[in-house]
């Protein structure tokens, strides 16, 4: 029975799945081009990409769970930072969180086709660590963006994990929101590894596997310095790590860090 389910979510996905998919990413970079160009952008820099994740997660079928959106005040700006288990935590971020807020990402992925189109007209955030001019240029663009009263969300463990375990978290973005005295909230993200494993690629059929989002209690500021940065980053990685099911939980070495 569970072969027969396997082989009909295959053929799903081949019929309907991935032309729904390929049209709807296509539809949305316009969407956000023509929107973000002659309208505001904030508006049209975040919604309609909200929209794309969540037909993206309801046309595949895929059973998603949240906890925790109490933990979040209205009007508040936030650094957010999640684990980073694959291709899926973007539309689970995205459409599910519920905040307008901006994506702190490589610069290689304003390179994708449409995707990355839209991504640099919502003005996205690249890091680009080709040299001090540049990262330099990325953190003004973040802090921008954060005394707007606007949100931003990393993962700070910087790619993606090749295992579904945690890698290391990089400081950055703790830095950043010390230096605003802004509050970080912890993300955990479960079934992204389980639906598509790195080592698969993009173009790849998927796996049905539920997902869910844990959104964790905001750790505000004590102090501000070297000291909050690195108490900040290490209470972060343990809510994050403190949410994994049992079967990723604990460090692994990412190799692409």
């Amino acid at each position: 029975m569970k072969l027969f389910f396997k082989i009909l979510y295959i053929i799903y996905q081949i019929i309907i799945g991935l032309p729904v998919l390929l049209f709807i990413t296509i539809f949305t970079a316009l969407e956000v081009g023509i929107g973000t160009t002659i309208g505001n952008g904030h508006f049209w820099g975040y919604y309609p990409g909200r929209w794309w994740a969540k037909i993206i997660v309801r046309t595949l079928l895929l059973p998603i769970k949240i906890e925790g959106k109490e933990n979040l005040e209205k009007d508040q700006s936030y650094v957010f930072v999640a684990n980073h288990q694959g291709i899926f935590d973007i539309f689970v971020i995205y459409g599910y969180l519920g905040r307008n807020f901006k994506w702190m990402m490589k610069h290689e992925l304003g390179k994708i086709p449409f995707i990355g189109y839209a991504c640099r007209k919502s003005h996205q955030i690249f890091v680009d660590k080709r040299g001090p001019k540049k990262i330099q240029r990325t953190y003004e663009r973040a802090r921008e963006i954060l005394q707007e009263g606007y949100s931003v969300t990393v993962f700070p463990e910087g790619a993606r994990s090749f295992t579904g375990h945690m890698g290391i978290f990089r400081k950055g973005a703790f830095a950043l929101a010390d230096e605003l005295q802004l509050p970080v909230v912890p993300l955990t993200i479960n079934g992204s590894f389980d639906i598509l494993p790195r080592t698969k690629g993009f173009i790849n059929l998927i796996n049905w596997h539920p997902l869910s989002l844990t959104i964790h209690q905001p750790i505000y500021p004590v102090g501000q310095g070297p000291d909050n940065v690195a108490a900040t980053m290490h209470q972060a990685y343990d809510s994050v790590m403190s949410g994994l099911v049992p079967e990723y939980q604990g460090f692994i070495e990412n190799p692409d860090q």
